[in-house]
């Protein structure tokens, strides 16, 4: 974790300067080969000739002096001469081990195209092989048998102000458990907190506790770099959790904790344990369920239809189908004013071996039993499980049905947007857990051909978003309140309620707008909800969205300023430890 301030840039006379706002230069007391190797320092090419002789850098540099524009179309070049996907994945990170501000700004010039490389599919691939890719540790790794060191080993990391944090490791990506190779999506998640919201990567650090794997094929790979024995679990897997979160308070007391792939047993109760004390966010819970009902409204929207006119299938009962049903559950529960038991008769999850359940606290119905649903969703990881069969009954049944196959990666999905819209004669409304590209086809008036646009539901669209709105609020809790605000925002940025053959979601490419427009909603619940202690919080929304926008970090390179070894910093003197991601492949010239 690194632990300087954000790029400096003006401000408006109307705000007072935030405890987060942007900075000046950096300090540096480190010089030569040390502050090349050093990724908050390196600028390559780009150091000016000033900085070269301050800082002892002429003769172990070429002498042309770059742009960060032209360092960025210099490593275009390199990353689209890759062969394919996971050799790209391998120079991304390689060159966020090399100068990080080169890394973000890459990225987000390119940030449609790279988005599948940096995080999913591509990146559980790169998981699935983290022990043998790897070559540098990228991230705080805790050992359940090290407990009594679990302090020790994040004060490592420096006491900044505020935190994100990040863990993982049991159930990732549809590729189940990984081990200490979860690392990897936590870094990923990280990335994307950046890129999308604009919180700086400084101020991130990603986490793995290591409790062990239940994964045979881990347990038997030489090179297998975790705890090597069965997971832990039980009364001493809780102590972990809990001595790793007390730890977190202790050091980072305004850390906002980002739970993560703890498995269907794990996640929500850690979840509801700890959600009442800090403020806290689980993902496969609560993320999946805010962009899925994004989604779900936005669909409901085109289709003339209600969230309380819903009838939804979920196929897959594990967390992320949990985690919707329930988000589903209480906004209906919300709208029609009734009780949560009752909302629930409206939901109907579908485990593996077959039988519905309308929700936790519902009814048991058999699956032969009629059920006509508006909404179908796939968490199941059971590729192919929505069949030309089922999906035409649906529709037949409903003139815009709402077809989420969620499960990741792609070779995972319950169906595949060409034959959701086929099936449909183009009614369908569909959006998937990964990337497919726009389907033609002969949907429009008489027939004419016309292009429909799958929309991608990943949670990157809700996440970034939510966890810069609880940071610059300072929030004490992460309420239900504040996640209906979140899903909210995004529903009502939806391109499909313009153009319904658009995407239900917005793209990535349009994330850091969507970003604001959801840290507002939430920082204005929180707000009202009297969890927010950051004072003197715009109350105007215009005057709001540039408050935030102008604590959101960007990528640019920033002055080095000498200071002496002596007195420093950490951060100053290089030694500090360094986020990065999987170390690996080539980078040269920058």
């Amino acid at each position: 974790m690194y632990l300087y301030l954000s790029p400096w840039r003006p401000r408006s006379p109307n705000f007072r300067i935030c405890r987060s706002a942007p900075g000046g230069p950096i300090e540096c007391a480190v010089s030569g080969h040390v502050l090349l190797n050093n990724p908050i320092f390196n600028r390559g090419s780009a150091h000016s000739m000033e900085e070269r002789r301050e800082f002892e850098l002429t003769g172990l540099l070429p002498q042309s002096i770059h742009t960060l524009e032209q360092q960025v179309s210099h490593a275009y070049e390199q990353y689209r001469a890759k062969p394919d996907d996971l050799a790209k994945n391998t120079f991304l990170t390689s060159l966020n081990d090399q100068n990080y501000i080169l890394y973000y700004k890459l990225l987000q010039d390119h940030i449609k195209e790279m988005f599948s490389v940096v995080y999913t599919p591509t990146e559980g691939e790169a998981i699935q092989n983290y022990s043998r890719l790897f070559r540098r540790p990228a991230g705080c790794f805790l050992n359940i048998k090290d407990i009594d060191r679990v302090e020790h080993d994040m004060g490592q990391w420096g006491r900044p102000r505020r935190h994100r944090l990040h863990r993982h490791g049991e159930e990732i990506l549809g590729i189940g458990d990984q081990g200490t190779g979860g690392i990897l999506i936590s870094n990923a998640k990280l990335v994307l907190t950046t890129l999308c919201a604009g919180i700086h990567p400084d101020r991130t650090l990603p986490v793995v506790l290591d409790c062990g794997t239940d994964n045979q094929e881990l347990l038997d790979d030489e090179l297998y770099l975790g705890l090597r024995q069965k997971r832990v679990r039980g009364a001493e897997y809780d102590k972990f959790v809990d001595t790793f979160v007390q730890s977190a308070r202790k050091l980072f007391p305004r850390a906002y904790i980002h739970f993560e792939d703890f498995g269907l047993t794990n996640a929500r109760r850690i979840l509801d344990n700890y959600r009442p004390k800090i403020p806290c966010f689980n993902d496969d819970v609560q993320g999946t369920g805010c962009v899925t009902l994004a989604g779900i409204m936005a669909g409901l929207h085109v289709g003339k239809k209600h969230i309380k006119d819903l009838t939804m299938v979920v196929f897959g009962a594990g967390t992320a189908g949990v985690g919707i049903a329930d988000m589903v559950r209480d906004t209906i529960a919300s709208e029609k004013k009734i009780s949560k038991e009752e909302a629930a008769k409206q939901i109907y999850l579908i485990d593996r071996p077959g039988l519905l359940t309308a929700q936790t606290t519902g009814p048991v119905v058999r699956a032969e039993d009629k059920v006509q649903p508006n909404v179908l969703v796939g968490t199941s990881t059971q590729p192919g499980a929505f069949t030309e069969e089922i999906v035409r009954a649906m529709a037949a049944g409903c003139e815009r049905p709402v077809i989420l196959p969620l499960s990741n990666p792609t070779r995972l999905h319950e169906a595949v947007p060409e034959d959701l819209l086929k099936w449909t004669d183009g009614k369908a409304l569909v959006s998937t857990g990964s990337p497919f590209p726009p389907v033609k086809g002969p949907w429009g008036p008489g027939g004419k051909e016309i292009t429909v646009e799958p929309a991608e539901c990943n949670n990157s669209v809700v996440f970034p978003g939510i966890g810069l709105g609880a940071v610059l609020s300072r929030s004490k809790l992460v309420t239900d309140e504040m996640l209906v605000a979140a899903v909210r925002g995004v529903a009502e940025m939806s391109p499909a309620l313009k153009d319904d053959t658009a995407p239900l979601l917005p793209g990535v490419e349009h994330v850091r707008p969507v970003s604001v427009r959801i840290a507002r909603e939430v920082i204005l619940a929180a707000v009202k909800d009297g969890v927010a202690t950051e004072k003197e919080i715009p109350t105007d929304t215009e005057e709001l969205d540039q408050w935030i926008r102008e604590q959101m970090w960007d990528p640019v390179y920033r002055p080095l300023k000498r200071v002496q070894s002596r007195g420093a910093t950490r951060r100053a003197k290089a030694e500090l430890k360094v986020v990065g991601s999987l170390p690996g492949g080539e980078h040269r010239g920058n």
